[in-house]
């Protein structure tokens, strides 16, 4: 397939956008693919991935645009020994150059928009110095500069954390030695999705970065239900709240039951997890007497409901980079309650547009929880919190906008 003309009839900068990983199709690949229409009208774009989803292959095919994939398969590898010898890298550059169309069409590209996660870094051994690069580092890589990845979903260590920070020490050199090396790179800039995650970025790396902000769906969540949307989704006892994400300890599921304990409320967990996890999550909820109804994966539509008939959406992820759920609750008009961490801190506005609270304070908890109940309070809040995503232009136009003048930034120095 050809990708958005040949240079001779199109002035557009040739633009190779790239992860490694599209399988978990979670936030950060939902942003991807929602911005390649509007991407697609600034550049002459191609995708490169190791690990396509069936959602970047529909649009890639609606747009016209190339999707280059590997002839040698990768995955993320589940081996401890692995992980301590770093290999998963090393075979992921093996995979990157097994995209021949990607290998034979390098010289022809301008600059590649590279978003970070799984086999994504790799790519940057292979790519030659004229290109012009944007990495966008959603966060600095937490399996290897936090604990937060090595708990349990009740916050207990898999394993001695000493003892596995020191395993990772090759992983975590090779990863503060590839970012600080492309920072130093000509032609190339790093962005963190918000503020946050760009201190973060120079805390962890000692480098500098700007922010390029997600976009928001505009036809994914919609202030009036859509017409495909279902005017229930089954499941959920009510009153309930709704958490969004893989149950795991980062993402704060352990401590969400816990809170909800004599609220009166169930939860809807969307994202599903791993099997053992959900079984320990199932028998907390049991214990703290707390409804609870677990959604691996739904459509938006789907979402869309489930998020509409909730008292409110809530997270107590831990120092989470931007995090899409408050603004995708807000554009809903279900109150957003949040842990008063990290990027939570930059799409809600305490107490205007919904609230941001302290991780142990249950109480505190449950009187958000009664506040968000008042339909004024929820009116208000939404109202509020939409006029901020319009002010941030949380939206793919804008995003393709601010990519392209960064390459243009890029392409002075």
């Amino acid at each position: 397939m050809e990708s958005n003309g040949g240079r001779a009839e199109d002035s557009r900068m040739r633009l190779l956008v790239a992860k490694g990983s599209f399988a978990p199709m979670g936030g950060a690949e939902r942003d991807i693919i929602r911005n390649l229409p509007s991407l697609s009208k600034r550049f002459s774009v191609s995708v490169a991935t190791l690990e396509s989803s069936a959602e970047l292959e529909s649009v890639c095919r609606e747009i016209g645009v190339q999707l280059m994939l590997p002839s040698l398969e990768w995955s993320k590898s589940s081996s401890v020994v692995s992980r301590v010898l770093d290999s998963d890298f090393s075979r992921a550059i093996e995979c990157w150059k097994s995209i021949a169309d990607l290998i034979d069409g390098m010289s022809g590209l301008d600059c590649i928009h590279l978003t970070s996660g799984d086999g994504s870094l790799a790519i940057l051994e292979i790519l030659p110095d004229d290109i012009a690069i944007h990495l966008h580092l959603l966060e600095p890589h937490r399996g290897l500069h936090e604990n937060v990845l090595h708990r349990r979903i009740d916050g207990s260590p898999k394993r001695n954390l000493g003892v596995t920070k020191a395993a990772l020490t090759l992983a975590r050199r090779r990863d503060l030695t590839t970012i600080r090396e492309l920072s130093a790179r000509d032609r190339s800039f790093i962005s963190g999705n918000s503020e946050f995650t760009s201190s973060r970025i120079g805390d962890v790396y000692g480098v500098p970065s700007g922010v390029l902000l997600p976009s928001l769906g505009i036809d994914e969540f919609t202030q009036n239900p859509s017409n495909d949307e279902p005017n229930k989704v089954e499941g959920p006892s009510e009153p309930y709240v709704v958490t969004i994400g893989k149950a795991s300890w980062v993402k704060g599921t352990w401590e969400t039951i816990s809170m909800l304990q004599g609220s009166g409320h169930s939860l809807a967990l969307i994202g599903g997890g791993n099997s053992d996890d959900l079984d320990s999550l199932i028998g907390h909820a049991e214990e703290c007497e707390v409804g609870i109804w677990i959604a691996p994966r739904l459509s938006s539509a789907d979402l869309c409901s489930v998020v509409r008939g909730a008292r409110a959406v809530v997270s107590m992820a831990h120092s989470e980079p931007f995090g899409l759920s408050p603004i995708e609750a807000q554009t809903i008009g279900t109150p957003a309650l949040f842990v008063d961490e990290g990027g939570f801190r930059e799409t809600i506005s305490d107490r205007k547009s919904g609230r941001l609270l302290p991780r142990g304070d249950y109480s505190a908890w449950h009187d958000a929880l009664r506040e968000a109940g008042e339909e004024d309070t929820r009116l208000k809040w939404a109202e509020n919190g939409r006029n901020s995503i319009l002010t941030k232009g949380l939206n793919p136009d804008s995003f393709s906008e601010r990519l392209e003048n960064i390459f243009i930034e890029i392409s002075r120095n």
